[in-house]
């Protein structure tokens, strides 16, 4: 994921054509807001792609009772039906259970609307955990802010690597593709300094040596062999205690 204004690299995937920011500072009134909307790290990219193999369309969620790991794995295998343009631009929510439209999305988008298929708000929990504790997040010290936004503060990879680190499990990241279970939480840097994360799907590569990834990098969700592409930042997991 890339700032406003900013591209983010897709080698030998996709044509990445950069587009100027449809927020701009005039159009922003107060310094929170600036902060906000430049922390977004999702540019409006235009990609051309492939559809995904038939061998990789999204299967249904299974039922309550499988486990919640597969549960996870397979809505975000679901989010690869949906059309989903790649747009980061800072858009007002509500909340609770706020969402930008359904046209639209980044990475972290992936990610939120997988736990809330469900039954899980991210946007809620991450809130309530950085209102009572915004000093372990890295608002200030990454975008300058000084309180919450229930607009942005979950759809941001780094917050969301310190929920994840403080109410989940952060594993050692490895080159072993056997460590990586489906519905585990993956985040990497990708060229540029530019965060981004990704869900381990339930299939496996043709060589079968590691996961496929279920992720937004550019050309909406997809499922795809990139776990090792890219500098691994994060590998977690997370199973809600209860559903908000």
């Amino acid at each position: 994921m890339a700032k406003l204004g900013e591209s983010t690299y897709f080698p030998n995937r996709v044509i990445v054509v950069l587009l100027a920011t449809t927020i701009t500072a005039a159009m922003i009134t107060s310094a929170s807001q600036r902060a906000a909307a430049s922390a977004l790290v999702t540019p409006p990219l235009v990609a051309t792609t492939t559809p995904q193999p038939e061998s990789l369309q999204a299967p249904a969620v299974p039922a309550e009772g499988t486990p919640f790991s597969e549960r996870l794995a397979a809505a975000a295998q679901a989010r690869t039906k949906f059309n989903v343009r790649y747009d980061g631009t800072y858009t007002r929510i509500s909340y609770p259970n706020g969402d930008v439209p359904a046209s639209m999305g980044v990475c972290t988008d992936v990610v939120i609307r997988s736990y809330r298929a469900l039954g899980h708000d991210l946007q809620q929990l991450v809130h309530e955990d950085m209102k009572a504790h915004f000093e372990a997040y890295p608002s200030q010290r990454i975008w300058g802010l000084t309180k919450t936004d229930t607009n942005i503060d979950h759809r941001r990879v780094p917050n969301l690597q310190t929920f994840f680190t403080r109410h989940g499990q952060s594993l050692r990241p490895s080159k072993d593709g056997g460590d990586y279970e489906p519905g585990d939480l993956v985040t990497w840097m990708l060229p540029g300094n530019l965060p981004h994360i990704g869900i381990v799907s339930t299939l496996k590569s043709e060589d079968g040596q590691r996961p496929l990834i279920i992720h937004n990098i550019g050309a909406g969700p997809m499922q795809e062999d990139r776990l090792f592409e890219f500098p691994i930042t994060g590998h977690y997991r997370f199973e809600p205690k209860t559903a908000h």
